[in-house]
């Protein structure tokens, strides 16, 4: 066992002798630290809401979209959709680790990079990646809210922008300062909410489609694979930027089947991908996706416009508050020792100073939606071992020991890193680099392949094989 002043230096746990808190509608005091047996509630269908009420919002609908965009059929875009959703089973593995160690996804990845490479590698990638999603979120949570008013009638003035903001803001980072058991209770109202609201829509949405539109003309050959694997990579990359699906489910008793944990979880990301993505290939058909917000506007009666907006601000919320909880638990795990709530306060500095910048740059959003294409490159090769390494310990994680910072501790590795997962992650971060297609950049067997964009089948399967094989070897010598 780790002695309380050892994991003291680890994060922010409660002190001996102080009650620890995780109820709804009050502060949850943990932080990164173990929960400990004694601790342990709820059941893996609770995590049903959590990831549903996260998912089911507007990006979906985008995602689904570009498919029609990129010249798919309908049937072709549903095909590339269901595939690149796959990923939410190992959004779903991954979130068996939270049970086994008692600890969150940024800890538990200490186990593949070692105690100083996480700070890069896992903790370091999952807060850049969190605070970005931040901004980018929030911005689209005001936009559709200065539509929403503006359609009611509101003048949207300067003064106005910036008090919807912040309240969205204010409303977004309470609810992740209040934590896990608030963030569950929310989750269900949230996904009934939202869930109707969804609905309604996509019976208004098949109102209009058509499963063979006239102006549809088919792609063949190379035109297709090109369109289908760039879609592929699109879809998967909501999925893969969910690294963090231990946080949830760390609270959960050690003996919950992780069957039920990684299926409920991955069922909560599945489901609103395909329902919000197939919704965005039918409107497809009908209208130019290239601006759903406006388009959609096409597709249903004028009272129930204000009712998107509304999803999409809520979406939004709702997706914020997953996001700001695990950015904070990120960048404890950086080292900073710092409360769980100072963190959460910096990130909500910085993630409204991106969206600032987004609401003021005409830009912005298309520069960093082509940004989050490039994440693939490291985010697939981050699941893959992620997933890899629970397999290897068959899911047996010592969360004293994942806590543990000193040299020599059982996750020191060399110098703090792991030589395995980082040797993974660099070659699968490169393999997926080399087959990428995206505006920004294109890879050389990507640009060998006609624009085939193979990152997200690559990086992951490489790094996968790497770290197997390397790790496997380390372990094996241990034993």
């Amino acid at each position: 066992m780790v002695s309380d002043a050892r994991a003291v230096h680890s994060g922010d746990p409660v002190r001996q002798g102080s009650a620890a808190v995780d109820a709804f509608g009050r502060i949850e005091t943990r932080g990164i630290d173990r929960v400990p047996a004694n601790e342990r509630h709820g059941r893996p269908s609770e995590l049903f809401a959590v990831w549903l009420s996260a998912n089911a919002g507007y990006l979906y609908i985008v995602l689904g979209g570009t498919l029609s965009v990129l010249g798919l059929s309908v049937l072709q875009a549903f095909a590339v959709l269901v595939a690149g959703s796959l990923f939410w089973g190992l959004v779903g593995l991954q979130a068996v680790s939270g049970p086994a160690s008692g600890t969150p996804s940024e800890i538990v990845t200490r186990a593949m990079f070692g105690v100083g490479g996480n700070r890069i590698f896992g903790a370091g990638i999952s807060w850049l990646v969190c605070v970005v999603y931040e901004g980018i979120n929030l911005a689209l949570g005001a936009l559709a809210a200065f539509s929403l008013l503006s359609t009611s009638g509101v003048h949207v003035g300067v003064v106005t922008k910036v008090v919807v903001t912040v309240l969205l803001g204010a409303v977004t980072f309470t609810l992740s300062l209040y934590g896990h058991a608030t963030i569950v209770r929310f989750g269900t109202l949230f996904s009934a909410v939202l869930g109707a609201c969804v609905l309604v829509l996509a019976v208004f949405v098949c109102q209009h489609a058509s499963f063979h539109p006239a102006h549809f003309t088919p792609l063949h050959g190379q035109a297709l694979w090109v369109a289908g694997l760039t879609g592929f990579s699109v879809i998967a990359s909501s999925p893969l930027s969910w690294g963090n699906a231990a946080d949830y489910a760390r609270y959960l008793p050690e003996h919950s089947s992780p069957w039920k944990v990684a299926g409920w979880t991955a069922a909560g990301g599945f489901l609103p991908s395909i329902i919000l993505g197939g919704i965005g290939i039918l409107a497809g058909t009908a209208v130019d996706m290239s601006d759903p917000e406006t388009s959609m506007r096409a597709l249903v009666p004028g009272w129930f416009y204000v009712v998107f907006l509304g999803l999409i601000v809520v979406g939004s919320v709702a997706n914020n508050v997953l996001t700001a909880y695990s950015s904070g638990l990120s960048l404890q795990a950086l080292g900073l020792r710092m409360s769980r709530a100072r963190s959460i306060v910096i990130d909500a500095v910085i993630g409204g100073a991106l969206c600032a910048y987004a609401l003021l740059s005409s830009d912005f959003l298309t520069a960093v939606n082509n940004l989050l294409l490039l994440t693939v490159a490291f985010l697939g090769p981050g699941a893959a071992i992620y997933v890899t390494d629970i397999l290897l310990r068959r899911n047996r994680y010592d969360g004293d020991a994942l806590h543990d910072e000193r040299p020599g501790a059982p996750f020191w590795f060399s110098r703090g890193f792991s030589p395995a997962g980082v040797a993974a992650m660099l070659i699968g971060t490169a393999a997926a680099a080399l087959c990428m297609n995206t505006a920004l950049y294109v890879g050389p067997v990507a640009h060998a392949l006609g624009g085939a964009d193979l990152s997200g089948l690559v990086g992951p399967l490489v790094a996968c094989l790497v770290y197997a094989f390397l790790a496997k070897n380390r372990l094996e010598t241990r034993a």
